[in-house]
């Protein structure tokens, strides 16, 4: 399924099996999940994507073929590929291990083509082995909702009581780290949101309310993963001195105006950017030992429409995943 103008459905296509590329691995398409990253790219919410492009960049499969040099896997090895799926290597942020914010990194699903496919194609650098014991569909949303949530959860601290902004695929996977690390997860969900609250619940939150409710106590910390600006004054009222405000998204709307009052005593408020090869290594090694559970919904490929419109409406609990 490819998407050939933002704002637009996608479409289905054929493409033709074109010669493995040196340092390059071809991929059968297990599963694929879809992320609000997605989302933003076929509603043109992200710039200069190229297009037409395949969307999608958790990506579960079998390699089928390698290219020349690639030393790392063999066909027949079930992977992930994840959203950064290419940096130069040389630049300042590589040379110092912050490839994520290589300034020439190009993406998965946004400038190569990604997962909503049968069949894929990715530098074998940014591709990993994936854990056994997780299924195919419940592996797909480990690749960003899991990898994301890990790096905030990172720049958030261990403080004892952490708020999650946005009860999604990200948060239902990082609430359970956060319990394995021993925190205390308190869920904000959209007003009115039952179905959400009670989710968050399920998923291991000690407290979920609606977002502009009042914490039952004051958090060390909290993660943003809802694209709405208007959450971060309303969570750094709900943060101690000293603690921290992490915004998880690639995309947000305006932040509005609020007073230096709810920044001052040391708060900080800071964003993530994209991923490095280095949290996928510990993250998944992490999820395999807690074990994560991923709550998903199936859909097969031709349906991807109808995913992206049930993860644009808020009508799932989990992660959408497809399967060819």
């Amino acid at each position: 399924m490819q998407l050939k103008r933002a704002g637009t459905p996608l479409e289905s296509a054929l493409r033709p099996v074109r010669p493995v590329r040196p340092g390059e691995v071809r991929v059968s398409v297990l599963a694929c999940a879809v992320c609000r990253t997605d989302l933003h790219v076929i509603d043109g919410e992200l710039p200069d994507p190229v297009l037409p492009i395949i969307p999608g960049h958790e990506i579960v499969g079998l390699i089928e073929e390698i290219g020349e040099g690639v030393t790392t896997f063999k066909p027949g090895d079930r992977v992930g590929i994840p959203w950064l799926g290419w940096t130069d290597g040389v630049c300042e942020y590589c040379s110092m291990g912050r490839e994520n914010l290589c300034p020439n990194a190009r993406f998965t699903g946004y400038q190569i083509d990604g997962g909503f496919a049968a069949m894929t194609y990715a530098d074998a650098r940014y591709v990993f082995p994936l854990p056994a014991r997780f299924g195919d569909a419940e592996a797909a949303p480990l690749l960003c909702a899991g990898l994301i949530g890990w790096r905030a959860l990172k720049a958030a601290g261990r403080g004892p009581r952490l708020g999650l902004y946005g009860f999604g695929a990200a948060a239902h996977i990082a609430v359970q780290v956060a319990r394995f690390q021993g925190q205390e997860v308190f869920g904000f969900v959209r007003p009115g949101d039952e179905r959400a609250r009670k989710f968050a619940l399920q998923m291991g939150a000690v407290w979920a309310g609606p977002s502009d409710a009042q914490a039952p106590a004051p958090l060390d910390a909290a993660i943003i993963f809802a694209p709405a600006g208007e959450l971060v004054p309303a969570a750094l009222a709900a943060i101690k001195p000293g603690g921290v405000v992490v915004c998880g998204g690639i995309h947000m709307s305006d932040i509005p105006t609020f007073p230096y009052k709810i920044l001052w005593e040391e708060r900080v408020l800071r964003s993530i950017a994209n991923l490095t090869r280095a949290d996928a290594v510990e993250f998944l090694g992490l999820a395999e030992k807690i074990p994560v559970r991923t709550e998903t919904v199936p859909y097969v490929l031709s349906d991807a429409n109808r995913a992206v419109n049930d993860l644009r409406s808020g009508a799932l609990s989990g992660a959408a995943v497809l399967v060819p």
